[in-house]
């Protein structure tokens, strides 16, 4: 865990916090984008969108990364609408997906934590289990500010 920028990672791969159109947003997707210039968002556009829970791989542009992992995590609404299922399976699908890109590395924001409401308390530990359970070499959360850092930090022990 590093508190940081995520489009400054030097790993194959980075996980953007993506919405469903995949055409751009605030937060880490306008991060990603506007580092990354237009070459992800030209990629976004032939991809039709991404599901909750999902991932689909664009190239990285002009970041230091090979790959951008979108993934689309859930919106916040209280914890019974499956939430935590849907963030836990954003967190799978994009390290399955790294795993078949080939790469051994691959930095995460916290997924959800922002605009979408997502307790960074309750979405730590379901990143931090996903993560355990992966084969990827090294998986780096790259947490902006001190309340994510601190909630992460906590759920790892």
């Amino acid at each position: 865990m590093v508190r940081g920028d995520i489009t400054t990672q030097r790993v194959d791969a980075i996980v953007n916090a993506a919405n469903t159109s995949l055409l751009g947003g605030g937060g880490v997707d306008g991060a990603i984008h506007r580092a990354g210039g237009p070459a992800i968002l030209e990629e976004c556009r032939l991809l039709g969108g991404c599901g909750v829970g999902e991932a689909k791989a664009t190239t990285a542009g002009r970041l230091p990364a090979q790959w951008v992992i979108h993934t689309v995590g859930p919106v916040w609404r209280g914890g019974g609408e499956g939430e935590r299922e849907l963030l836990r399976s954003a967190h799978v699908a994009s390290l399955e997906l790294a795993r078949e890109l080939g790469a051994a590395s691959v930095a995460f924001p916290a997924i959800s934590c922002g605009v979408y409401g997502f307790p960074v308390g309750e979405a730590a530990p379901i990143a931090l289990d996903a993560a355990r359970e992966s084969d990827v070499e090294l998986i780096r959360f790259v947490l902006f500010g001190d309340d994510a850092y601190d909630a992460f930090a906590a759920a790892a022990g």
